[in-house]
């Protein structure tokens, strides 16, 4: 048999390996786990990863190509760039806004960015790493993004961008940031890394600021295993997202690649000798964050699934909203941001302060039912160990982020979530609060 023919027998293979090993099974209250996330995948997902692996392509290829190009036009952008995750992301994002090539616009140790006091770490953990200085607001219950009330009273004389994330897939007053942004000539990064698909008066979220970020961790709306993307229509800084991500070096070629600018051994830079290597020629301080093809290859397969992922994450939202509505006296229930469409990533919950248990007795007895849960995050940042002592600027008391710290937890939307899985949920909310 020639090598091909031999692939597409292994293919076949693995399609039946998965069929035997990852059968359909029945739910039994109690005993089966009702996740808070994961991974939905198929057969076809498992042939993209092994197909990939024949290659012995151990790099990015090209998987990870046809896998930029499809997500950027899923996106309505020009530029998808890879890496390994989306904290890599959202690191490249900023980082990108540092270099020098961007003059006048360029981030400046001490610069400071506004971001959310209540979220993920690693949102905000690149403005520190860059030396420049988080500027926290307050959140907003029930939709848990930055309170829109605070955002114009936050920026001050070295303000120069804005980095938040649309929490839990609910896409934050893009509104009221963009107006901001505009008017004191901000740089805009959303982090999407949860809202995939969440829309904001009709547009995908991730399309309205400079750059965005995604994030294919197992949890998320489509997963790679880990992986991460940056996203933009702006050529200059794909080229410096590209660049920080390829260990700052000044060339472009792809992996395996060479002299795709024609021009490789004529270029003078810096002081090095004229026609030093373009390969070798490094214009940032950068890094090495590129993924696997194997991960694209399976990225690629996923993303035939994602519009369908996304309105089954938006009807188990609207099935557990309506299951537990009758809990709203003890529960404050999220809402969507005005104008807003989202790809929910969980169903937030803050326990009244009259509620007839704590967060912490509630979410034990959950988990003794195998019914997952998550806090938000970091909750209150700055309440954080790695946060106790950085240099920071804080607007108001962010009372909000402490309430999230204290009473609020998450159960999942994800695909994989059955009615039967639904109803159990709401039914044991209901017995843990004494209101069944």
């Amino acid at each position: 048999m020639s090598a091909d023919e031999l692939r597409a027998r292994i293919l076949a293979l693995v399609a039946e390996y998965a069929t035997e090993q990852w059968p359909a099974k029945g739910f039994l209250p109690g005993v089966t786990p009702v996740p808070v996330s994961g991974k939905v995948f198929d057969g076809t997902d498992v042939q993209h990863l092994v197909d990939a692996s024949l290659d012995f392509w151990l790099t990015t290829g090209r998987f990870a190509r046809e896998f930029e190009a499809s997500f950027a036009a899923w996106w309505g952008l020009k530029h998808c760039l890879l890496v390994n995750s989306g904290s890599s992301a959202n690191l490249l994002a900023l980082t990108a806004l540092t270099s020098p090539s961007l003059g006048e616009r360029r981030l400046r140790s001490g610069d400071e960015v506004l971001t959310c006091a209540a979220g993920f770490p690693t949102t905000v953990a690149p403005i520190l790493q860059n030396g420049l200085v988080p500027v926290f607001v307050d959140a907003h219950i029930p939709t848990y993004n930055a309170d829109p009330a605070a955002l114009e009273h936050a920026i001050g004389p070295r303000t120069r961008a804005i980095l938040f994330a649309h929490t839990l897939g609910n896409p934050f007053d893009l509104d009221q940031v963009m107006a901001l942004a505009e008017k004191h000539h901000l740089w805009v990064i959303e982090d999407c890394c949860d809202a995939v698909g969440a829309e904001y008066r009709g547009r995908k979220v991730g399309t309205f600021g400079d750059l965005a970020t995604v994030s294919f961790y197992p949890a998320h709306h489509i997963t790679m295993g880990e992986g991460g993307a940056v996203l933009t229509d702006d050529a200059k800084l794909k080229k410096l997202v590209e660049s920080f991500r390829d260990w700052g070096r000044d060339c472009w070629c792809e992996p395996g690649v060479d002299n795709t600018c024609h021009k490789r051994f004529d270029w003078k830079l810096g002081d090095l000798p004229q026609g030093y290597d373009h390969k070798y020629t490094y214009s940032h301080l950068g890094y090495n964050l590129k993924l696997t093809d194997m991960q694209a290859a399976v990225g690629v397969s996923q993303l035939k699934k994602l519009d369908g992922f996304i309105l089954k994450r938006r009807a188990n939202f609207d099935s557990l909203r309506a299951r537990l509505t009758p809990l709203a006296s003890a529960l404050i229930l999220p809402e969507a941001t005005p104008h807003a469409n989202p790809s929910w990533f969980g169903f937030p919950i803050t326990l009244r302060e009259d509620a007839p248990v704590d967060r912490n007795t509630l979410i034990r007895h959950l988990d003794a039912r195998k019914i997952g849960t998550r806090l938000l995050f970091g909750g209150n940042l700055l309440r954080q160990p790695a946060f106790k002592d950085i240099p920071c600027r804080v607007v108001g008391d962010l009372a909000t982020s402490d309430q999230i710290m204290n009473g609020t937890f998450w159960v999942g939307t994800y695909p994989g979530l059955t009615d039967a899985m639904l109803d159990f949920i709401a039914a044991s909310l209901a017995e843990g609060l004494g209101m069944a």
